[in-house]
Protein backbone atom coordinates (compact mmCIF):
# COMPACT_ATOMS: atom_id res chain seq x y z
CA UNK A 1 0.00 0.00 0.00
CA UNK A 2 2.53 2.28 0.87
CA UNK A 3 4.44 1.63 -2.42
CA UNK A 4 1.32 2.59 -4.20
CA UNK A 5 1.15 5.73 -2.51
CA UNK A 6 4.46 6.71 -3.07
CA UNK A 7 3.94 6.01 -7.08
CA UNK A 8 0.73 7.57 -7.22
CA UNK A 9 2.16 10.44 -5.34
CA UNK A 10 5.16 10.61 -7.88
CA UNK A 11 2.96 10.80 -10.95
CA UNK A 12 1.44 13.83 -9.58
CA UNK A 13 4.66 15.20 -9.11
CA UNK A 14 6.24 14.73 -12.53
CA UNK A 15 2.55 16.55 -13.87
CA UNK A 16 2.83 19.14 -11.54
CA UNK A 17 6.43 19.79 -12.52
CA UNK A 18 5.15 20.38 -15.68
CA UNK A 19 3.03 23.17 -14.87
CA UNK A 20 4.48 25.15 -12.76
CA UNK A 21 7.45 27.30 -12.25
CA UNK A 22 10.96 25.26 -10.68
CA UNK A 23 10.88 27.53 -7.59
CA UNK A 24 7.22 27.33 -7.62
CA UNK A 25 7.50 23.60 -7.21
CA UNK A 26 10.23 23.56 -5.00
CA UNK A 27 8.54 26.30 -2.22
CA UNK A 28 5.06 24.74 -2.33
CA UNK A 29 4.85 20.77 -3.62
CA UNK A 30 8.70 19.39 -2.03
CA UNK A 31 7.28 19.66 1.11
CA UNK A 32 4.38 17.85 0.95
CA UNK A 33 4.14 14.37 2.14
CA UNK A 34 1.79 11.63 0.50
CA UNK A 35 -0.15 10.60 3.85
CA UNK A 36 -2.60 7.90 2.69
CA UNK A 37 -4.47 6.33 -0.45
CA UNK A 38 -7.71 5.08 0.40
CA UNK A 39 -9.46 3.96 -3.12
CA UNK A 40 -9.86 7.08 -5.15
CA UNK A 41 -9.03 9.21 -2.48
CA UNK A 42 -5.70 10.46 -2.09
CA UNK A 43 -4.63 12.23 1.08
CA UNK A 44 -1.76 14.71 1.17
CA UNK A 45 -0.28 16.15 4.25
CA UNK A 46 1.07 19.57 4.34
CA UNK A 47 2.64 21.88 7.02
CA UNK A 48 0.21 24.13 8.26
CA UNK A 49 -2.94 25.68 7.41
CA UNK A 50 -2.28 28.53 5.74
CA UNK A 51 -0.40 26.67 3.28
CA UNK A 52 -3.02 24.47 2.85
CA UNK A 53 -5.28 27.37 1.71
CA UNK A 54 -2.19 28.75 -0.60
CA UNK A 55 -2.74 25.55 -2.27
CA UNK A 56 -5.94 25.66 -2.62
CA UNK A 57 -6.10 29.05 -3.95
CA UNK A 58 -3.32 29.02 -6.37
CA UNK A 59 -3.05 25.36 -7.86
CA UNK A 60 -5.80 23.53 -8.07
CA UNK A 61 -5.61 23.33 -11.45
CA UNK A 62 -2.09 21.66 -11.27
CA UNK A 63 -3.38 19.04 -8.68
CA UNK A 64 -6.88 18.21 -10.66
CA UNK A 65 -4.37 17.28 -13.73
CA UNK A 66 -2.02 15.54 -11.84
CA UNK A 67 -4.56 13.24 -10.28
CA UNK A 68 -6.18 12.75 -14.02
CA UNK A 69 -3.09 11.19 -14.49
CA UNK A 70 -2.23 9.08 -11.48
CA UNK A 71 -5.94 7.76 -10.28
CA UNK A 72 -8.42 8.83 -12.89
CA UNK A 73 -11.24 11.47 -13.58
CA UNK A 74 -12.84 10.00 -10.21
CA UNK A 75 -9.78 11.35 -8.10
CA UNK A 76 -10.55 13.08 -5.08
CA UNK A 77 -8.18 15.04 -2.61
CA UNK A 78 -7.92 15.41 0.98
CA UNK A 79 -5.24 17.32 2.92
CA UNK A 80 -3.95 16.07 6.66
CA UNK A 81 -2.89 19.89 7.80
CA UNK A 82 -0.31 19.74 10.64
CA UNK A 83 -1.76 22.51 13.89
CA UNK A 84 1.06 21.42 16.17
CA UNK A 85 4.21 19.47 15.56
CA UNK A 86 4.32 18.19 18.86
CA UNK A 87 7.10 16.84 20.84
CA UNK A 88 8.99 13.89 22.08
CA UNK A 89 6.26 12.80 23.82
CA UNK A 90 3.52 14.28 22.06
CA UNK A 91 2.58 12.86 18.34
CA UNK A 92 1.75 15.58 15.46
CA UNK A 93 -1.70 16.78 15.82
CA UNK A 94 -3.16 16.82 12.34
CA UNK A 95 -6.85 17.73 10.66
CA UNK A 96 -8.14 16.26 7.55
CA UNK A 97 -9.97 18.24 5.59
CA UNK A 98 -11.42 17.84 1.67
CA UNK A 99 -10.69 20.42 -0.84
CA UNK A 100 -13.18 22.99 -0.61
CA UNK A 101 -12.53 24.04 -4.55
CA UNK A 102 -13.83 21.98 -6.71
CA UNK A 103 -11.05 20.56 -8.84
CA UNK A 104 -13.18 19.09 -11.65
CA UNK A 105 -13.87 22.48 -13.15
CA UNK A 106 -10.74 24.06 -11.99
CA UNK A 107 -9.03 25.69 -14.61
CA UNK A 108 -5.69 27.09 -15.67
CA UNK A 109 -6.38 30.70 -15.77
CA UNK A 110 -7.98 31.26 -12.16
CA UNK A 111 -4.05 31.58 -11.22
CA UNK A 112 -2.36 34.45 -10.91
CA UNK A 113 0.62 34.12 -12.88
CA UNK A 114 2.82 36.72 -10.56
CA UNK A 115 2.43 34.05 -8.00
CA UNK A 116 4.13 31.23 -9.82
CA UNK A 117 6.82 33.74 -10.50
CA UNK A 118 10.04 33.45 -8.73
CA UNK A 119 10.99 36.30 -6.55
CA UNK A 120 14.06 37.41 -9.16
CA UNK A 121 10.82 37.81 -11.33
CA UNK A 122 8.51 39.71 -9.22
CA UNK A 123 8.20 43.70 -8.57
CA UNK A 124 8.72 44.40 -5.13
CA UNK A 125 5.79 45.14 -2.66
CA UNK A 126 6.68 48.86 -3.56
CA UNK A 127 6.47 48.81 -7.24
CA UNK A 128 10.37 49.38 -7.50
CA UNK A 129 12.89 47.10 -9.19
CA UNK A 130 13.03 44.33 -6.97
CA UNK A 131 16.07 44.65 -4.26
CA UNK A 132 17.52 43.05 -1.15
CA UNK A 133 18.02 46.41 0.30
CA UNK A 134 21.03 45.78 1.86
CA UNK A 135 23.59 48.41 2.55
CA UNK A 136 26.99 47.01 1.09
CA UNK A 137 29.33 48.98 3.39
CA UNK A 138 28.10 46.52 5.73
CA UNK A 139 30.45 43.49 5.85
CA UNK A 140 32.72 41.36 7.91
CA UNK A 141 36.04 43.10 6.93
CA UNK A 142 34.83 46.74 8.72
CA UNK A 143 33.07 44.77 11.82
CA UNK A 144 35.51 44.94 14.60
CA UNK A 145 35.15 41.58 16.74
CA UNK A 146 35.94 41.95 20.29
CA UNK A 147 34.72 40.13 24.02
CA UNK A 148 31.37 42.34 23.49
CA UNK A 149 30.37 40.79 20.15
CA UNK A 150 32.43 37.97 19.78
CA UNK A 151 29.45 35.07 20.16
CA UNK A 152 27.03 37.11 18.21
CA UNK A 153 29.61 37.73 15.31
CA UNK A 154 31.08 33.96 15.03
CA UNK A 155 27.14 33.13 14.91
CA UNK A 156 26.74 35.97 12.41
CA UNK A 157 29.94 34.13 9.75
CA UNK A 158 28.16 30.83 10.24
CA UNK A 159 25.07 31.48 9.11
CA UNK A 160 26.49 33.30 6.43
CA UNK A 161 28.51 30.34 5.27
CA UNK A 162 25.30 28.15 5.52
CA UNK A 163 22.49 29.31 5.81
CA UNK A 164 19.13 27.64 6.79
CA UNK A 165 21.59 24.55 6.99
CA UNK A 166 22.92 25.88 10.72
CA UNK A 167 21.16 25.02 14.17
CA UNK A 168 21.20 29.01 14.11
CA UNK A 169 17.58 29.14 12.86
CA UNK A 170 16.58 31.98 13.64
CA UNK A 171 19.12 33.88 14.82
CA UNK A 172 18.61 36.80 16.68
CA UNK A 173 20.81 39.56 17.54
CA UNK A 174 19.66 41.71 20.32
CA UNK A 175 21.72 44.61 22.30
CA UNK A 176 20.65 48.71 22.86
CA UNK A 177 21.15 51.18 20.91
CA UNK A 178 24.24 51.76 18.56
CA UNK A 179 25.96 48.92 19.24
CA UNK A 180 26.06 47.00 15.57
CA UNK A 181 22.92 44.96 15.05
CA UNK A 182 22.09 46.25 12.25
CA UNK A 183 25.72 46.40 10.93
CA UNK A 184 26.33 42.70 11.26
CA UNK A 185 22.57 41.13 9.89
CA UNK A 186 23.30 43.44 6.92
CA UNK A 187 27.17 41.79 6.52
CA UNK A 188 25.61 38.55 7.03
CA UNK A 189 23.20 39.40 4.06
CA UNK A 190 26.22 40.91 1.75
CA UNK A 191 28.19 37.63 2.61
CA UNK A 192 25.20 35.45 1.41
CA UNK A 193 24.10 37.48 -1.42
CA UNK A 194 27.65 37.70 -2.82
CA UNK A 195 28.45 34.30 -2.33
CA UNK A 196 26.00 31.99 -3.02
CA UNK A 197 23.67 33.83 -5.91
CA UNK A 198 21.22 30.95 -5.95
CA UNK A 199 19.67 32.90 -2.89
CA UNK A 200 17.55 35.47 -2.66
CA UNK A 201 18.42 37.77 0.85
CA UNK A 202 15.99 40.62 1.81
CA UNK A 203 16.48 42.99 4.30
CA UNK A 204 13.20 44.78 5.75
CA UNK A 205 12.33 46.85 8.86
CA UNK A 206 9.70 45.88 10.94
CA UNK A 207 8.37 49.29 10.44
CA UNK A 208 8.39 48.56 6.34
CA UNK A 209 7.02 45.60 6.56
CA UNK A 210 4.15 46.65 8.68
CA UNK A 211 3.43 49.53 6.25
CA UNK A 212 3.91 46.72 3.15
CA UNK A 213 1.02 44.52 5.03
CA UNK A 214 -1.20 47.68 5.87
CA UNK A 215 -0.93 48.84 2.03
CA UNK A 216 -1.49 45.14 0.71
CA UNK A 217 -4.45 44.66 3.00
CA UNK A 218 -6.14 48.01 1.65
CA UNK A 219 -5.39 46.85 -2.13
CA UNK A 220 -7.07 43.27 -1.46
CA UNK A 221 -3.31 42.22 -2.08
CA UNK A 222 -2.66 39.83 0.75
CA UNK A 223 -2.01 36.85 -1.03
CA UNK A 224 0.82 38.71 -3.33
CA UNK A 225 2.33 40.00 -0.33
CA UNK A 226 2.41 36.57 1.62
CA UNK A 227 3.52 34.74 -1.54
CA UNK A 228 6.23 37.43 -2.09
CA UNK A 229 8.12 36.77 1.32
CA UNK A 230 7.22 33.20 1.48
CA UNK A 231 9.72 32.68 -1.88
CA UNK A 232 12.71 34.71 -0.32
CA UNK A 233 15.72 32.44 1.12
CA UNK A 234 17.03 34.95 3.13
CA UNK A 235 14.95 37.13 5.25
CA UNK A 236 16.81 39.85 7.26
CA UNK A 237 14.22 41.79 9.42
CA UNK A 238 15.67 44.61 11.74
CA UNK A 239 13.96 45.67 15.25
CA UNK A 240 11.20 42.90 15.67
CA UNK A 241 10.17 44.71 18.92
CA UNK A 242 8.25 47.39 16.87
CA UNK A 243 6.01 44.45 15.81
CA UNK A 244 4.44 45.00 19.62
CA UNK A 245 0.67 44.70 19.93
CA UNK A 246 0.12 44.81 16.12
CA UNK A 247 -1.38 41.72 16.26
CA UNK A 248 -2.79 41.49 12.27
CA UNK A 249 0.64 41.82 11.65
CA UNK A 250 1.81 39.92 14.08
CA UNK A 251 -0.10 37.09 12.40
CA UNK A 252 0.74 37.04 9.03
CA UNK A 253 4.49 37.21 10.31
CA UNK A 254 3.77 33.99 12.39
CA UNK A 255 2.70 32.01 9.13
CA UNK A 256 6.02 33.21 7.09
CA UNK A 257 7.70 32.61 9.81
CA UNK A 258 6.66 28.89 9.92
CA UNK A 259 6.59 28.77 6.59
CA UNK A 260 10.79 29.74 5.89
CA UNK A 261 11.82 28.03 8.92
CA UNK A 262 9.86 24.44 8.04
CA UNK A 263 11.81 25.17 3.92
CA UNK A 264 15.18 25.32 5.66
CA UNK A 265 15.14 29.19 4.66
CA UNK A 266 16.79 31.45 6.70
CA UNK A 267 15.20 33.87 9.03
CA UNK A 268 17.71 36.31 10.70
CA UNK A 269 16.31 39.21 13.10
CA UNK A 270 17.57 41.81 15.74
CA UNK A 271 16.16 43.36 18.55
CA UNK A 272 16.60 45.87 21.34
CA UNK A 273 15.98 43.33 23.89
CA UNK A 274 16.47 39.50 24.39
CA UNK A 275 12.80 37.39 23.58
CA UNK A 276 12.03 36.95 26.85
CA UNK A 277 12.00 40.54 27.58
CA UNK A 278 9.86 41.40 24.39
CA UNK A 279 6.19 42.51 25.59
CA UNK A 280 3.40 42.54 23.44
CA UNK A 281 4.00 40.02 21.23
CA UNK A 282 2.55 36.53 21.19
CA UNK A 283 3.44 33.76 23.00
CA UNK A 284 3.69 31.52 19.90
CA UNK A 285 5.82 33.64 17.75
CA UNK A 286 8.21 34.11 21.13
CA UNK A 287 8.82 30.65 21.64
CA UNK A 288 9.94 30.43 17.72
CA UNK A 289 11.95 33.26 18.00
CA UNK A 290 13.90 30.86 21.17
CA UNK A 291 14.37 28.08 18.93
CA UNK A 292 17.71 28.93 17.44
CA UNK A 293 20.53 31.19 18.88
CA UNK A 294 19.73 34.75 20.70
CA UNK A 295 23.12 36.32 20.58
CA UNK A 296 23.51 39.82 22.81
CA UNK A 297 25.60 42.53 21.71
CA UNK A 298 27.30 44.59 24.94
CA UNK A 299 28.44 47.97 24.93
CA UNK A 300 32.43 48.17 23.38
CA UNK A 301 35.36 47.70 26.35
CA UNK A 302 38.54 49.77 25.90
CA UNK A 303 40.40 47.65 23.57
CA UNK A 304 37.23 47.34 20.93
CA UNK A 305 37.15 50.87 20.98
CA UNK A 306 40.59 52.11 20.32
CA UNK A 307 40.10 49.05 17.36
CA UNK A 308 37.04 50.78 16.22
CA UNK A 309 38.68 54.52 16.32
CA UNK A 310 41.44 52.83 14.28
CA UNK A 311 39.02 50.94 11.83
CA UNK A 312 37.07 54.22 11.15
CA UNK A 313 40.78 56.31 10.59
CA UNK A 314 41.77 53.73 8.41
CA UNK A 315 39.03 53.44 6.26
CA UNK A 316 39.00 57.61 5.77
CA UNK A 317 42.89 57.52 4.95
CA UNK A 318 43.56 59.64 8.67
CA UNK A 319 46.54 59.50 10.48
CA UNK A 320 46.36 60.51 14.25
CA UNK A 321 48.85 60.25 17.28
CA UNK A 322 48.05 56.88 19.68
CA UNK A 323 47.56 59.49 22.54
CA UNK A 324 44.61 61.08 20.67
CA UNK A 325 43.31 57.85 20.26
CA UNK A 326 43.31 56.61 23.33
CA UNK A 327 41.82 59.88 24.96
CA UNK A 328 38.82 59.10 22.91
CA UNK A 329 38.77 55.67 23.61
CA UNK A 330 38.63 56.36 27.60
CA UNK A 331 36.60 59.31 27.04
CA UNK A 332 33.51 58.01 24.89
CA UNK A 333 32.23 54.39 26.56
CA UNK A 334 28.45 54.24 25.85
CA UNK A 335 28.11 52.83 22.09
CA UNK A 336 29.87 52.49 18.85
CA UNK A 337 27.58 54.78 16.58
CA UNK A 338 28.36 57.62 19.21
CA UNK A 339 32.15 56.75 19.18
CA UNK A 340 31.85 56.92 15.54
CA UNK A 341 30.01 60.50 15.72
CA UNK A 342 32.31 62.10 17.82
CA UNK A 343 35.31 60.68 14.85
CA UNK A 344 33.37 62.54 12.47
CA UNK A 345 33.17 65.47 14.46
CA UNK A 346 36.54 65.66 15.15
CA UNK A 347 37.59 64.89 11.39
CA UNK A 348 35.29 68.17 10.45
CA UNK A 349 36.93 70.60 13.07
CA UNK A 350 40.14 69.70 11.40
CA UNK A 351 39.40 70.29 8.08
CA UNK A 352 37.77 73.41 8.57
CA UNK A 353 39.99 74.76 10.90
CA UNK A 354 42.65 73.81 9.03
CA UNK A 355 44.60 72.23 11.87
CA UNK A 356 46.06 68.69 12.91
CA UNK A 357 44.17 66.14 14.98
CA UNK A 358 46.02 66.24 18.52
CA UNK A 359 44.77 66.14 22.02
CA UNK A 360 43.73 69.85 22.31
CA UNK A 361 41.42 69.31 19.57
CA UNK A 362 39.94 66.09 20.60
CA UNK A 363 39.36 67.68 24.34
CA UNK A 364 37.85 70.56 22.73
CA UNK A 365 35.57 68.50 19.83
CA UNK A 366 34.16 66.01 23.17
CA UNK A 367 33.40 69.26 25.34
CA UNK A 368 31.30 70.88 22.56
CA UNK A 369 29.42 67.38 21.84
CA UNK A 370 28.65 66.65 25.74
CA UNK A 371 28.05 70.70 26.32
CA UNK A 372 24.99 70.36 25.00
CA UNK A 373 23.20 68.27 26.91
CA UNK A 374 22.94 69.24 30.74
CA UNK A 375 22.79 65.81 32.12
CA UNK A 376 26.19 64.34 30.99
CA UNK A 377 29.43 65.28 32.58
CA UNK A 378 32.73 64.57 31.07
CA UNK A 379 35.91 63.65 32.97
CA UNK A 380 37.29 66.84 32.12
CA UNK A 381 34.67 69.09 33.54
CA UNK A 382 35.06 67.36 36.89
CA UNK A 383 38.75 67.73 37.35
CA UNK A 384 38.03 71.50 36.32
CA UNK A 385 35.57 72.05 38.97
CA UNK A 386 37.68 69.86 41.71
CA UNK A 387 41.07 71.50 40.83
CA UNK A 388 39.74 75.13 40.79
CA UNK A 389 37.74 74.43 44.14
CA UNK A 390 40.94 73.14 45.90
CA UNK A 391 42.93 76.02 44.58
CA UNK A 392 45.34 73.19 42.35
CA UNK A 393 45.91 72.56 38.98
CA UNK A 394 44.73 69.82 36.53
CA UNK A 395 48.49 68.91 35.98
CA UNK A 396 48.31 68.50 39.52
CA UNK A 397 45.38 65.85 39.94
CA UNK A 398 47.72 63.90 37.42
CA UNK A 399 50.79 64.16 38.58
CA UNK A 400 52.34 61.03 40.32
CA UNK A 401 52.91 63.71 43.71
CA UNK A 402 52.12 61.90 47.08
CA UNK A 403 51.30 65.20 48.69
CA UNK A 404 48.82 65.50 50.93
CA UNK A 405 47.15 68.36 50.00
CA UNK A 406 47.06 66.92 46.44
CA UNK A 407 46.39 63.36 47.19
CA UNK A 408 42.98 64.90 48.79
CA UNK A 409 41.53 66.72 46.09
CA UNK A 410 43.19 63.90 43.81
CA UNK A 411 40.99 61.47 45.30
CA UNK A 412 38.11 63.59 45.55
CA UNK A 413 37.89 64.17 41.64
CA UNK A 414 38.06 60.12 41.13
CA UNK A 415 35.14 60.06 43.23
CA UNK A 416 33.13 62.22 41.55
CA UNK A 417 34.32 60.49 38.21
CA UNK A 418 32.60 57.51 39.29
CA UNK A 419 29.70 58.81 40.63
CA UNK A 420 29.06 61.50 37.92
CA UNK A 421 30.59 59.87 34.79
CA UNK A 422 29.75 56.78 33.26
CA UNK A 423 33.66 55.93 32.61
CA UNK A 424 35.25 52.27 34.21
CA UNK A 425 37.74 52.21 36.96
CA UNK A 426 40.22 51.88 34.18
CA UNK A 427 39.45 54.56 32.12
CA UNK A 428 39.27 56.54 35.46
CA UNK A 429 42.61 56.06 36.23
CA UNK A 430 43.89 56.74 32.89
CA UNK A 431 42.77 60.32 33.22
CA UNK A 432 44.40 60.65 36.48
CA UNK A 433 48.44 60.33 35.16
CA UNK A 434 47.57 56.44 33.67
CA UNK A 435 46.72 54.91 37.67
CA UNK A 436 45.72 51.46 38.45
CA UNK A 437 42.21 50.83 38.67
CA UNK A 438 43.25 49.55 42.18
CA UNK A 439 43.93 53.07 42.86
CA UNK A 440 40.52 54.36 41.67
CA UNK A 441 39.17 51.68 43.82
CA UNK A 442 41.15 52.83 46.82
CA UNK A 443 40.45 56.49 46.04
CA UNK A 444 36.22 55.71 46.01
CA UNK A 445 36.42 54.14 49.33
CA UNK A 446 38.44 56.55 51.21
CA UNK A 447 36.28 59.44 50.09
CA UNK A 448 32.89 57.48 51.11
CA UNK A 449 34.07 56.64 54.43
CA UNK A 450 34.60 60.36 54.65
CA UNK A 451 31.36 61.47 53.49
CA UNK A 452 29.58 58.81 55.61
CA UNK A 453 31.50 59.71 58.67
CA UNK A 454 32.35 64.21 58.81
CA UNK A 455 29.31 66.40 57.60
CA UNK A 456 32.49 68.55 56.45
CA UNK A 457 33.28 66.43 54.18
CA UNK A 458 30.03 65.20 52.90
CA UNK A 459 29.47 69.16 52.42
CA UNK A 460 32.22 70.00 49.82
CA UNK A 461 31.15 66.42 48.27
CA UNK A 462 28.06 67.81 47.58
CA UNK A 463 28.92 71.00 46.68
CA UNK A 464 31.14 69.85 43.63
CA UNK A 465 28.22 67.91 42.86
CA UNK A 466 25.49 70.52 42.74
CA UNK A 467 27.81 72.11 39.67
CA UNK A 468 26.94 69.17 37.49
CA UNK A 469 22.65 69.35 37.94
Amino acid sequence: MQRELTTVWNRCLSVIREIVPEHSFNTWFEPIVPFRLNGNVLTIQVPSEFFYEFIEENFVHALRKALDTAIGRDGQLEYSIIVDKGDEKNRPLTVNVPTTKSPQTAKPDNVNPDILKSPFQLKDLDSLTLDSYLNPTYTFDNYVEGDCNRLARQAGYAVAERPGITSFNPLMIHGGVGLGKTHLVQAIGNYIKNNNQSKFVLYVTSEKFTNQFLNAVRSDGIRDFTAFYMQVDVLVIDDVQFLQKKEKTQEIFFHIFNHLHQSGKQIIMTSDRAPRALDGLEDRLLSRFKWGLSADLQTPDLETRIAIIQKKLQAEGIYIDDAVIEYLAHSVNTNVRELEGVIVSLMAQASLNRREIDLELAKKTLRNIVVDSEREVTIDTVQEAVADYFNVTIADLKAKSRKRELVHPRQVAMYLAKEKTDLSLKSIGYHFGGRDHSTVIHAVQTISDLVAKHAEHRDVVEKLKAQFK
